[in-house]
């Protein structure tokens, strides 16, 4: 339990969207956002070669990714605060790629989604942050476009009125497509630090969600999706058809 603990809180802060007081901030999602130039810590975002996100259209390779997911009802705590929306969750879901366990630690969101495709961005994005026991990052990224309403975003937005630190009870796997051919590609966290080497999968099915719920999402978190990083020589495998 001691190690699980400390997994939990060193993933809490790499990947939160932000934590405590806050040194850096979004442009448009097209300009650099500089993020070296305001946290000596944040070097990796302006110099690194793996930075996320990234163009999905550029992928290099087709392939099938091996990947399972298991992800269903959870007690999380709500975190609320500038440019975040995040429900933090406790052991006992995840997801399995290749042949490694990935432990979900949380879920955030970006408004408009992070990734493109073909220069196009879905209006919101969920990035399902997950670890290994030793500590590695994987991220299971999931685009929600207009339609129907969404069980466990609509019981997120539900929780805001409450504030952060909330307790919330919440079917993550209301948010995640039932199938789950993915892209796949190394990159790095989309905040600083912008750590880098952390396991992407983003799911080339979409989520729906309501016009309402989008809406209240952008008043929650603004615009929210860092700029599109080069793909330079990495390698990006697409869903086969």
């Amino acid at each position: 339990m001691k190690y699980i603990t400390s997994l939990a809180a060193s993933v809490f802060a790499l990947a939160a969207v932000s934590v405590g007081a806050q040194d850096w901030r979004y442009t448009d999602g097209e300009r650099p956002e500089n993020w070296s130039q305001v946290g000596q810590d944040y070097g990796s975002c302006d110099a690194g070669a793996m930075q996320s996100p990234i163009d999905l259209g550029e992928a290099n390779a087709l392939g099938e990714v091996k990947l399972a997911a298991d992800y269903g009802m959870t007690d999380g705590t709500l975190r609320l605060g500038q440019y975040k929306v995040q429900v933090d969750a406790p052991m006992g879901q995840g997801m399995i790629s290749g042949d490694r366990l990935f432990n979900l630690i949380q879920v955030h969101f970006h408004t408009p989604s992070e990734h493109a495709i073909n220069g196009e961005r879905y209006p919101l994005t969920a990035h399902f942050v997950h670890a290994t026991r030793d500590g590695t990052l994987g991220v299971l990224g999931v685009m929600f476009e207009e339609g129907d309403a969404n069980e466990g975003l609509q019981t997120i937005i539900d929780a805001i009125p409450s504030g952060d630190g909330s307790s919330i009870s919440i079917d993550m796997g209301s948010m995640v497509p039932d199938e789950l051919e993915v892209w796949r590609y190394m990159g790095s966290l989309t905040t600083p630090p912008c750590s880098e080497n952390v396991n992407w999968h983003v799911v080339e099915d979409t989520v729906e969600a309501s016009a309402e719920q989008i809406a209240a999402m952008e008043a929650q978190l603004g615009m929210t999706a860092r700029s599109i990083q080069p793909l330079n020589n990495r390698l990006l495998v697409a869903p086969e058809d």
